[in-house]
């Protein structure tokens, strides 16, 4: 039985952290959007959230990098898959608190493979997988998203320097921007869902309830994952959602739908491969990308700092929490404090930033 209760409380961790990760990550797909007037904040998360649920019954192939290819499943036991999700917790509610859009996706591998070094070695971390599958598209996909970003507003301008800008043609590109926010919230759900289906997944492995030879995703693990990350995205994350939408780069309805546009490509690619690439990272090259068209000094280059700052950080710093923790669960009823901990320091990281987001909802919505 204490096996039993083991496993039904990490997944409801793993659930947490899937709800983290969707209003952590609503400005991914809704931040350009609301910033540009394209949709009310309220409909865009909403919007954001169905499209969350939706995606994550599209593909499990990103779950199966997360449960397979990045630590060795028969090494790892429930205390250190608990660890690493309350070590990729942690970093969500920092990283929110203070309106830094980093990765979700970062933060659970970076919160998984510490604890699984704390508790087993670096012999059970597959860094060769690591490296090409996470580090590498990592790099890759914001620079990417940038430059695709940048050539698309350019051709978007090209386009249109013969028609005349009336609030018709205004009103033309907000539409699209719906539209290419749609398919990044598609997107989104597609990749990041499948990342806690994936941790779930290892977890029943890991108590036996899975063959590792015969992995699956049970629908009941792809049906939970996909309505926490909806409630997740429905919270909304305003303060990221600042962030992204006007502290990085002011971008007009035409920028917008090229950021997005952009954005929505590359998860789509990656999320075919396996690669669980951040969205986060995505969009964030992608607003960089469409700003720097306007000029250079269009682009508040402190705040990209201190973004890439975070992305640097993000898997070494959830990774020591993930270590500390997993030290921690071996005390008698270790396991069962550090639950606690971690569920009062987010219902106070919650209740303290609950009056501001509703104050950011609307100054969002008017920037």
């Amino acid at each position: 039985m204490a096996g039993e209760i083991i496993v039904a409380l990490v997944v409801g961790v793993a659930l947490v952290f899937d709800f983290t990760n969707g209003f952590h990550d609503t400005a991914n797909a809704m931040a350009t959007t609301i910033a540009t007037g394209a949709l009310k904040p309220k409909i865009a998360v909403a919007t954001a959230a169905l499209l969350n649920f939706v995606g994550a019954f599209i593909s499990i192939k990103v779950a199966a990098t997360i449960a397979n290819g990045l630590v060795d499943s028969g090494a790892v036991t429930l205390t250190v898959i608990f660890s690493g999700l309350v070590g990729a917790i942690a970093w969500n509610l920092v990283t929110w608190w203070f309106g830094i859009p980093s990765s979700s996706s970062h933060a659970l591998i970076g919160g998984l493979v510490g604890a699984t070094i704390a508790a087993v070695g670096s012999s059970a971390v597959e860094f060769q997988a690591l490296a090409s599958d996470v580090v590498i598209p990592a790099v890759i996909a914001p620079i990417l998203a940038g430059v695709v970003a940048a050539a698309t507003t350019f051709l978007v301008y090209r386009l249109i320097t013969s028609v005349r800008r009336t609030a018709r043609a205004e009103l033309g590109f907000r539409w699209a921007q719906v539209a290419s926010s749609s398919m990044v919230a598609l997107a989104h759900g597609t990749n990041d869902a499948q990342k806690t289906m994936g941790v779930i997944a290892l977890a029943l492995v890991a108590s036996g309830h899975i063959e590792s030879d015969d992995f699956h995703v049970p629908t009941w693990v792809i049906v939970c994952s996909a309505v926490a990350m909806a409630a997740g995205t429905y919270a909304g994350g305003w303060r990221i959602i600042k962030t992204l939408g006007t502290r990085i780069a002011k971008l007009d309805p035409p920028r917008g739908f090229a950021s997005q546009t952009s954005c929505a490509t590359i998860p789509w690619l990656t999320a075919h491969f396996g690669f669980p690439v951040s969205t986060t990272h995505t969009i964030s090259g992608s607003v960089l990308g469409a700003g720097m068209t306007r000029r250079l000094n269009a682009v508040r280059w402190g705040v990209a700092g201190n973004i890439l700052v975070a992305w640097l950080v993000t898997i070494p710093c959830a990774g020591l929490v993930g270590a500390v923790m997993e030290v921690l669960t071996r005390v008698p009823g270790g396991a069962e404090v550090v639950f606690v901990v971690a569920a009062l320091v987010a219902a106070a990281a919650f209740i303290g930033r609950s009056r501001l987001d509703r104050r950011l909802t609307a100054a969002v919505s008017q920037a």
